[in-house]
C-alpha cells in the first residue's frame, strides 16, 4: 500500500485518474500544483492525511478496466492526443462560452453585477489558452516529437533554439497555474457552478459547460504537467548523456 513518504499527487493521479475525484472533494489542486506530497496539502488544508490516503489506497486496491494508462503511452501519442482532444476542446467550447456570457452580462448582469466578472476572467482565459496552446503546438511539441523519433533510430539531435526543454515546461507549467488560479475566482464567483433561482436555462447551460470546462481543464494539465513534461525532460537528459 501506498504511503505518506514522497510520492506526490500528481504522481497519484498519474498512476490512477480516479484518484482525482478524492482530490476533487477536498479541493487540493492535483494538476497545478500536483508536486506536493499528500502530508503538504493536507496540512494546508487541515485535513487527515491518514484517512485521505485510505480513501486513495482503496481505490487504487479496486481494477479500473475502464481506466486508459496515460502514462505508458508514447510520448509523440500523448502529445497527440492533448492537442485533438484538450486542445480542440478548448478551441470548440470557448466560442459558444463567451458569446453566451456575454448574453448574461446583458440579460441578468443589473441583478447579478458578479457576471461581469466571471466574464472578463473567461475572455481572459481564453485569450491565453489560445496564445498559450499555439506555444506548445508549434514549438514545444513538435521538439517531443523530434526527441522520441530520434530515439527510436538511434540519431543525435540539435539543441533546440529555446535551450534546455525545462525553460519552455517552466513557462507553460506557469502559465498552467496561472488559468488555474483564474478558475478559482470562476469557481467562487458562480457559487461552484450553481445557478441562481432566478437564472434561465442560458444560465443554467452556461454554469454547467463552465463546470466542465474547468474540469476538462484539469485534466488537461494534468496529463502534461505530470505525465508528459517530466517524461519529456528525461527523454531530454539521455541524449545529454550521449553527447
Amino acid at each position: 500500500m501506498e504511503t505518506l513518504e514522497q510520492t506526490t499527487i500528481g504522481q497519484y493521479v498519474a498512476k490512477d485518474f480516479r484518484t482525482a475525484a478524492i482530490f476533487s472533494k477536498y479541493k487540493i489542486d492535483f494538476c497545478c500544483k500536483g508536486n506536493r506530497t499528500i502530508e503538504e496539502a493536507c496540512e494546508n488544508k487541515a485535513i487527515d492525511a491518514n484517512l485521505l490516503l485510505d480513501e486513495i489506497n482503496s481505490i487504487l486496491a479496486t481494477k479500473n478496466e475502464n481506466s486508459i494508462d496515460f502514462e505508458s503511452w508514447p510520448l509523440d501519442l500523448l502529445v497527440d492526443y492533448i492537442e485533438k482532444t484538450h486542445h480542440r476542446y478548448v478551441e470548440e467550447k470557448t466560442q459558444i462560452l463567451l458569446p453566451f456570457l456575454d448574453k448574461l452580462c446583458k440579460v441578468h448582469g443589473a441583478a447579478h453585477p458578479e457576471l461581469f466578472e466571471i466574464n472578463e476572467l473567461f475572455k481572459g482565459c481564453a485569450g491565453e489558452l489560445a496564445q498559450h496552446m499555439k506555444k506548445e503546438e508549434l514549438i514545444l511539441f513538435p521538439f517531443i516529437k523530434k526527441m522520441v523519433k530520434a530515439s527510436l533510430t538511434d540519431e543525435l539531435i540539435e539543441e533546440a533554439h529555446f535551450g534546455s526543454l525545462e525553460n519552455p515546461i517552466a513557462m507553460m507549467m506557469h502559465e498552467h497555474e496561472a488559468e488555474g488560479d483564474r478558475f478559482v475566482k470562476i469557481a467562487t464567483l458562480t457559487n461552484n457552478y450553481t445557478p441562481p433561482a432566478d437564472g434561465c436555462n442560458t444560465y443554467q447551460v452556461t454554469f454547467a459547460m463552465l463546470q466542465d470546462f474547468e474540469q476538462d481543464l484539469h485534466k488537461h494539465i494534468h496529463l502534461e504537467n505530470n505525465i508528459l513534461f517530466p517524461k519529456a525532460a528525461a527523454l531530454e537528459k539521455k541524449f545529454s548523456r550521449q553527447e
